[in-house]
């Protein structure tokens, strides 16, 4: 018998065309015809809206990316349309439902899973049922791309209302600014002294919606005491932030201050570290480094230092010893 392969159950059979009569193969197709029913029905709710203002919505991936999958077509269909930044909902399964293609795959797929008849009509989109949606759907994107150009000018007009009374704003500021006295010279010109300087009439009090004219001398009274934030020069005072010496230089100068170990120092405590990690019973420990000794000192390590070979050493060594037991 030959072997089948079954699109719906993903495998292949080798009991040939009678597996589509088998009870796995009639319950994933209920299954499958639900699904498809399902959706069928819900994309032909929202159609028979009479108004398609209601399938229009703002473009959301997260939500309005969703497919159906059509086991007539073997394939998924993107359950809702798109239009620049708009969603259609049910669009797109109501565009599949009610073509050609899926009307010609849909008997096909009746025909060869022996599906009962009277399911095949809620699987399909009449093609009136369509155009009346599409034609709906038209007229609803319509009225949202006039609302949008009403938004987008009355939005330009508020824009330009703003700018206008900014504009009228600044222009009543300055109408309402005196005009400055111009000098004829240096004797017409002058500062008044004492508290003639500070009274209302000689400079005009800034406020909100009135300027300064003239400079604010009152800084200048004894009784306030100012902060100098500039550069000032120190003797020796401070950091190198102020003028000071940086201690570097400092001690370059006098000597008298050090900053840290010398580098003698630093060597010998390098070397007591080096010691102390050193076995305590080592030949040489308690050796006196201090103590004096001339360039034909050399320590008595078995002749090896003198002259000769190791095993004249050796030999030496050997008769010394005989005559030291001779001599006791």
């Amino acid at each position: 018998m030959a072997v089948h392969y079954c699109g719906l159950c993903r495998r292949s059979a080798f009991t040939g065309r009678r597996h589509r009569y088998s009870t796995g193969h009639r319950r994933r197709l209920r299954e499958a015809l639900a699904q498809l029913q399902e959706a069928t029905a819900a994309a032909r709710a929202a159609a028979a809206v009479a108004d398609g203002a209601a399938a229009v919505r703002r473009y959301d991936p997260a939500e309005h990316d969703g497919r159906v999958w059509c086991p007539c077509c073997g394939r998924g269909v993107q359950r809702h349309g798109r239009r620049g930044g708009l969603a259609l909902l049910h669009a797109g399964l109501l565009r599949h439902l009610a073509g050609p293609e899926h009307r010609r795959e849909t008997a096909r797929f009746w025909r060869e899973n022996r599906a009962e008849a009277a399911l095949q009509e809620r699987c399909l989109v009449p093609a009136e049922e369509y155009e009346r949606f599409a034609q709906a759907l038209e007229q609803a994107l319509a009225e949202h791309q006039r609302r949008e150009e009403e938004r987008i000018l009355q939005m330009a007009a508020d824009i330009r209302e703003a700018e206008r009374r900014q504009r009228e704003t600044v222009r009543a500021a300055l109408q309402l600014q005196p005009e400055p006295e111009l000098c004829a010279g240096p004797s017409v010109c002058t500062v008044p002294a004492g508290p003639e300087r500070d009274s209302p009439c000689g400079a005009e009090e800034p406020g909100p919606s009135r300027m300064q004219t003239g400079p604010d001398l009152s800084w200048m009274e004894s009784s306030k005491v100012l902060t100098f934030i500039g550069h000032q020069e120190t003797e020796g005072k401070g950091n190198v932030h102020t003028g000071a010496k940086p201690p570097w230089l400092t001690e370059e100068e006098d000597g008298s201050k050090q900053i840290g170990p010398s580098y003698e120092e630093f060597l010998k405590h390098k070397e007591k570290q080096k010691l102390k990690k050193l076995p305590v019973e080592r030949v040489g420990a308690n050796f006196d480094h201090t103590s004096q000794t001339s360039d034909s000192w050399l320590p008595s390590f078995g002749r090896v230092w003198n002259h000769g070979r190791r095993w004249q050493s050796r030999h030496q060594f050997r008769t010394e010893s005989g005559e030291k037991k001779k001599k006791r």
